[in-house]
């Protein structure tokens, strides 16, 4: 586990693209926080170090969207979700386990029993004092992604 403290939208930005570096296909990343603590701008700048172009919107009325780059990109947003019956219809079971693509789940806490076995957790936070500010906690979650995590602590460094 490691933390890093973002001042501003442009470095959770610079962050983001940092870990997009060494994103791999069939990583899964769950993304948790408040409301605007800028869970899509960190996925929209993974995505983009992906090879994703044009615009990466939050997925919060779809409840999904896909995106092509340099692998597939999913993004899900399951604030709007209530029950967990609910990710069957979406197809999120399928599409977490694609050792193709690249699976970002913000507002994972909801359903922390329905999530992989294995995944990279990302929690963003707002700084008191400073309303730009973030401090963003990774770890992984289960064996598969210690390495990862790892790896990450050491290049992700301002």
């Amino acid at each position: 586990m490691f933390t890093r403290i973002t001042r501003s939208a442009e470095e959770t930005a610079q962050l983001a693209q940092m870990v997009g570096k060494k994103l791999h296909e069939g990583t899964v990343v769950c993304l948790d926080g408040d409301l605007g603590a800028g869970k899509t701008l960190f996925v929209q700048n993974v995505a983009k170090m992906l090879g994703v172009e044009g615009e990466v919107t939050s997925p919060t009325f779809n409840l999904m969207n896909v995106y092509e780059g340099i692998c597939r990109v999913y993004h899900f947003d399951l604030y709007r979700l209530e029950q967990p019956e609910e990710l069957e219809d979406i197809g999120f079971y399928e599409y977490t386990e694609d050792p193709d693509g690249v699976v970002f789940i913000e507002w994972a806490e909801k359903f922390p029993g329905e999530l992989p076995e294995d995944y990279i957790s990302i929690r963003i936070d707002r700084q008191e004092g400073d309303s730009a500010a973030r401090c963003l906690t990774f770890r992984a979650v289960g064996a598969a992604y210690q390495e990862d995590v790892k790896e990450l602590d050491e290049f992700c460094r301002f």
